[in-house]
């Protein structure tokens, strides 16, 4: 079937778009909240709480080791008798490039974790350390490094970690199946959205779009039918008392960044020979520009007069993810919150498309391609382009990412957590 061009690419992105000037708006908001309106706010919720004997505070450090950089979330919780924990607070700081960028200087990736360990010293009350739990979670990164290389890696971080003043077991570094990413997401969006504990609260969806993998993952109700879905699809886990179904899909190499890469002709891992180019199918003749993926320089030219540009660069992203992606049907019926790049990607929507890309190379060089591969990938996945997709970062002023419903997992497995 031939599939329409420039509006049928990006009727799904397009119908997100919908939605996004209320969560800039909100986002925007929240960021201006003061610190003092913050503690006012958290005064007056634990004023309506019981009894401060009946509470207990408690910390948990989530370190995200993703394939652009590493970043710390420090959740502190508090937690009333035999209720379910409530999340009151984050601390969040990022540092520049992923642990992957280290694999062949294994000892410089310490001093970006030392540097992350501090902010957590400072953040965590000293009468809490032992008792905080600390974990490193790495993602796609790690994943499409060499297995000997990735392992020097954790082995280092969790030498740091042992000599740390906080709680850590023998499974505190370790790299995540890509399942496991998109399962502690949707315990986050639930989590945050009130959903996780109240079966009167229909669940939504989850999809993330990482620079290595991108995530689907929604809950399994009874009436359900998978039809082709393969069994590894299907997850099964219990926390806070509860047991949950769902079907997590992760695709590993079809991040954002890895699709960059794909599309252009380049291989993961591999750098160009000398005075060699990657060729983008997503810009005009004329386009000269230089992209560091992973730590290796790439130069780019854009693609010889021939095709309009859409069409070329929407042939050779449909390449890329031809017969990669599961449609699972089931998706149109359910509401989705889709975040990381696809949050980032949509702020950016409308600035540009594919007709007048020469304009606009200079600041955004990659959007075309961008928002082309996100269109076409949720196509595959079975969005109908009409779908409206929930976007944001935060959820009730926390961040929407996994290291949330990681963190409430492991915690919940060390039965720090009482209910």
């Amino acid at each position: 079937m031939k599939i329409p061009k420039l509006y049928y690419a990006f009727g799904i992105f397009g119908s997100a778009i919908i939605i996004v000037a209320y969560v800039k708006w909100n986002g925007l908001k929240a960021f201006l909240e003061t610190t003092e309106h913050a503690a006012v706010d958290l005064e007056n919720q634990l004023n309506t709480e019981p009894s401060e004997m009946d509470q207990e505070v408690l910390y948990g450090i989530m370190f995200d080791a993703g394939s652009t950089g590493t970043r710390i979330h420090i959740f502190k919780f508090i937690q009333n008798s035999k209720e379910t924990p409530k999340v009151i607070n984050e601390t969040f700081r990022a540092l520049k490039p992923g642990l992957s960028a280290y694999a062949n200087s294994i000892d410089e990736s310490s001093q970006g974790i030392n540097k992350l360990l501090a902010v957590a010293k400072e953040v965590v009350p000293m009468e809490l350390w032992k008792s905080t739990p600390l974990v490193l979670k790495a993602t796609a990164g790690l994943r499409l490094l060499p297995g000997g290389k990735a392992q020097e890696l954790l082995d280092k971080v969790k030498e740091i970690f042992q000599a740390s003043p906080f709680l850590v077991n023998d499974d505190c570094v370790s790299i995540m199946e890509g399942t496991d990413e998109g399962i502690s997401a949707w315990i986050t969006v639930n989590f945050l959205e009130g959903s996780l504990n109240d079966p009167t609260k229909g669940s939504v969806g989850m999809l993330d779009l990482g620079g290595g993998s991108t995530q689907i993952t929604f809950h399994l109700s009874s009436e359900t039918i998978l039809g082709e879905s393969s069994a590894s699809d299907i997850i099964s886990f219990q926390m806070f008392n509860h047991k949950y179904q769902l079907y997590s899909h992760s695709y590993l190499g079809l991040g954002l960044m890895s699709a960059r890469l794909a599309v252009l002709g380049g291989v993961e891992g591999q750098a160009l020979k000398e005075d060699e180019e990657l060729t983008s199918p997503c810009s005009s003749p004329d386009f000269q520009g230089d992209w560091e993926h992973a730590k290796i320089p790439y130069k780019i030219k854009g693609q010889k007069a021939g095709k309009p540009l859409f069409e070329s660069c929407f042939d050779e992203v449909a390449k890329i993810l031809s017969q990669k992606v599961h449609k699972t049907p089931e998706v149109k019926d359910i509401e989705f919150y889709a975040f990381s790049y696809y949050y980032d990607l949509a702020t950016d929507f409308g600035l540009i498309a594919c007709g007048n890309m020469e304009a606009h190379q200079g600041e955004l060089p990659f959007l075309c391609m961008d928002l082309t591969y996100v269109s076409v990938l949720l196509q595959e996945m079975g969005f109908p382009k009409s779908h409206v997709l929930k976007l944001a970062q935060k959820i009730n002023n926390m961040e929407t990412g996994w290291a949330l419903g990681a963190t409430l997992h492991h915690m919940d497995s060390l039965h720090k957590l009482q209910y």
